[in-house]
């Protein structure tokens, strides 16, 4: 049995990859329900390639938008930086086009969660990790509530607060960046006076990006703001803000901007943590994946499809390999090189974009994403 902690997007996408496998596995999960959370989040193309050779991503690309071009844009004028401007309508397609797109994280959750399900995949809630030892035969994971589980393989999939990873590291905490995001949905009837510059933009501002795109085919806005804080911001997804909080953070902005905030109906915001690179992700019968492994920061939109890459090439290597060892060696040779480029490449992104004066800005210094990197193909990858 292989136990998985943590049944966000890369645990999930871990266990079903093994269950497609033939390998048993089951779910371990700290919260006591699985409730819908988050926002919008990007899928890069290899998170893609995951889900066809998982059979997922016609359902996956139902629920989602085409990325479309995502242009620059100035904060208070809307000139234009870089890019052109995105006239697309966010419908859905049948997903065989090889470009990244949008979808709202609960979608997403369920189609892992009914597919889980149709795999007979046990997903067992309130289950807070305290505790695991292991030896040359097995490791056994000890919960809150008293209840332990013994298997061949701890896998930690558990964010950024991981808790196998605090047992693994004491003392390895998530440092604080001097960030806050801000994220809200509006309905797109309400977001349509505000949608002047095409379906996707990013406003740049001194320390402040303000960034909106469609999800759910067109039906739903999805904003997401991104400010330089002087105090320290706990991180989670249920800390609430309000339309006043986001509206000081981001003044005197583009009429665009401005008017999406005031149709804001729910406001959640969250400092943005990263952590410093691991060495080696798995010691012994323990590994780790996604945030747990190497939480990055928002600012290329890449973090969920790290995870979901993980999650397959983990379960890849485990069927490939009957050596536990070896299987584990062969994980993170395919994956540590890409994740760490990412999440130095995330952090530069954010630090290069918080430092734009859009007054003085030439459009050909605007850095955008390595497409690259994004289009990786893990299934070709030789995992």
């Amino acid at each position: 049995m292989i136990l998985i902690i943590g049944a966000g997007l890369g645990g999930l996408v871990t266990a079903i990859s093994l269950a497609r496998a033939r390998l048993p596995v089951t779910v371990y999960e700290a919260a006591s329900a699985l409730t819908e959370t988050g926002a919008g989040l990007t899928l890069g193309r290899g998170a893609q390639h995951v889900f066809r050779d998982l059979g997922l991503q016609a359902d996956v690309a139902a629920l989602a938008c085409p990325a479309g071009s995502l242009p620059f844009l100035h904060y208070k004028t809307a000139r234009l930086l870089m890019g052109t401007p995105d006239a697309g309508d966010g419908t859905p397609d049948d997903g065989g086009t090889d470009i990244v797109r949008h979808i709202y994280r609960g979608d997403l959750q369920a189609v892992m969660l009914a597919h889980a399900a149709r795999l007979s995949i046990p997903v067992h809630t309130g289950k807070r990790l305290t505790g695991f030892e292991q030896d040359s035969a097995s490791v056994t994971a000890h919960f809150a509530d008293g209840s332990s589980a013994a298997g061949r393989l701890i896998v930690g999939a558990d964010g950024i607060r991981s808790a196998v990873r605090a047992l693994l590291h004491s003392g390895d905490a998530p440092r604080f960046t001097g960030h806050v995001a801000f994220r809200f949905l509006v309905p797109a009837a309400l977001a349509a006076p505000f949608m002047g510059q095409g379906r996707s933009a990013i406003f740049i501002g001194p320390k402040r990006t303000f960034n909106r795109y469609t999800m759910q085919g067109g039906k739903v806005v999805n904003c997401a703001g991104l400010a330089e804080t002087g105090e320290e911001v706990p991180e989670g997804w249920s800390l609430s803000s309000s339309i006043a909080e986001v509206g000081a953070a981001f003044p005197n902005w583009h009429p665009d901007a401005t008017g999406l905030i005031a149709q804001a109906h729910s406001v959640i915001k969250w400092g943005l943590y990263d952590r410093k690179p691991l060495a080696r992700w798995s010691e012994g019968r323990i590994t780790l994946l996604g945030d747990a492994a190497h939480a990055m920061l928002p600012f290329l939109g890449m973090g969920a499809a790290m995870a979901i890459e993980d999650g397959w090439a983990l379960a890849r290597s485990l069927a490939l390999e009957p050596d536990l060892a070896a299987a584990l060696a062969r994980y993170e040779a395919a994956r540590h090189s890409r994740c760490e480029t990412m999440q130095t490449m995330s952090r530069r992104q954010g630090e290069m974009t918080q430092a734009m004066d859009p007054d003085t800005l030439a459009p050909s210094a605007v850095p955008m994403a390595n497409q690259d990197l994004m289009g990786f193909n893990p299934v070709r990858a030789g995992v």
